[in-house]
């Protein structure tokens, strides 16, 4: 059974590369445009990875990642960053928030699915 992946990024086209990439290597796709939508799309299924940008509207990214973890069916799961944030004190809001990994924009699609399969188990 495939494992199911929560993508949360306010940009269509960004949504769109990473779920190509994800679905041809095998994964179930869900897809989020901010925080907000991703929290009304996490509704007790497993979800094995979640992987959310910094900066949308609505919602954003480090805010999102704190209301997954107060949700106990969602507290464990791993998320990663992906987004044009690299300074070091927006990445350690990220892990003190629970990112286990931060992957920045521009990225190529093999560099996020080697930080997946680092974090979903077989």
């Amino acid at each position: 059974m495939a494992k199911t992946i929560l993508i949360v990024d306010d940009s269509i086209s960004l949504r769109q590369v990473v779920s190509i990439a994800l679905t041809n290597a095998g994964y179930e796709v869900i897809e989020a445009c901010d925080g907000k939508d991703a929290l009304t799309k996490l509704t007790g299924q497993k979800v094995h990875l979640m992987i959310s940008d910094v900066n949308m509207p609505n919602m954003d990214g480090i805010t999102f990642l704190k209301a997954v973890r107060l949700n106990p069916s969602y507290k464990f799961t791993p998320v990663i960053m992906l987004t044009t944030e690299a300074g070091e004190e927006k990445k350690k809001e990220g892990q003190a928030a629970g990112a286990r990994a931060w992957v920045v924009k521009p990225f190529r699609p093999e560099q996020l699915l080697v930080a997946v399969s680092k974090l979903i188990l077989p």
